[in-house]
């Protein structure tokens, strides 16, 4: 009769050969397996330096917001850099352009515009840094977003409100100097071309 540890010797060194071959060549998948998400988004660090950079103000207020951003929403698909100025009496006016980011399709100008109503009174100038979510094709930017809500969140002198159509989010963070008082109801218009007409 065969010896058992003979017959079971090859097996059990063939099972353990296999075991080490899968592994091995899932450690070396995982190795160059991109982290999800890089290829079509930006991670906290990039936009943190471009914010950070673009208003040139306190780094800890920045730093607040874009993490607050980020816990909500995750990374963004691209942001816009821009300006914008607005006023209102009761019914308010909004005009802004500046230059999208986007992860794949790099840099390209945009505008954007909007009324508002509400009890709402006074007018200001800002400097705007929007992060934008679910955005897989630039020219999907241009159309129309309500406010979800009307949220509006203040994080030492940055202002942050939400916007969304269907799956897309622009999350507008604004720096401004003027006087303004109270809270309104709109929607942004982004468009390719400048627009005079807030509609």
């Amino acid at each position: 009769m065969p010896n058992k540890s003979a017959i079971f010797a090859p097996v059990l060194l063939l099972a353990a050969s296999l075991t080490l071959f899968a592994f091995g060549n899932s450690v070396a998948q995982s190795e160059v397996a991109e982290p999800e998400g890089t290829a079509e988004t930006f991670e906290e660090g990039a936009v943190l330096d471009a914010a950070t950079n673009f208003f040139g103000e306190s780094a800890e207020d920045v730093a607040k917001a874009i993490e607050k951003i980020f816990n909500d929403l995750g990374e963004p698909s691209a942001y816009i850099k821009g300006s914008e100025g607005s006023g209102a009496l009761i019914i308010g006016f909004r005009w802004g352009d500046g230059e999208l980011i986007h992860k794949q399709d790099g840099s390209s100008r945009v505008h954007w515009t909007g009324p508002s109503a509400g009890f709402d009174a006074g007018a200001n100038l800002s400097k705007v840094f929007s992060l934008v979510y679910n955005l897989y094709e630039s020219d999907d930017i241009y159309q129309r977003y309500p406010a979800i809500e009307g949220s509006f969140y203040f994080i030492g002198g940055l202002g942050i409100n939400y916007h969304q159509r269907g799956d897309i989010v622009i999350v507008p963070i604004r720096l401004g100097v003027g006087l303004r008082v109270g809270a309104n109801i709109g929607y942004l218009r982004y468009s390719k071309k400048k627009r005079w007409i807030p509609f």
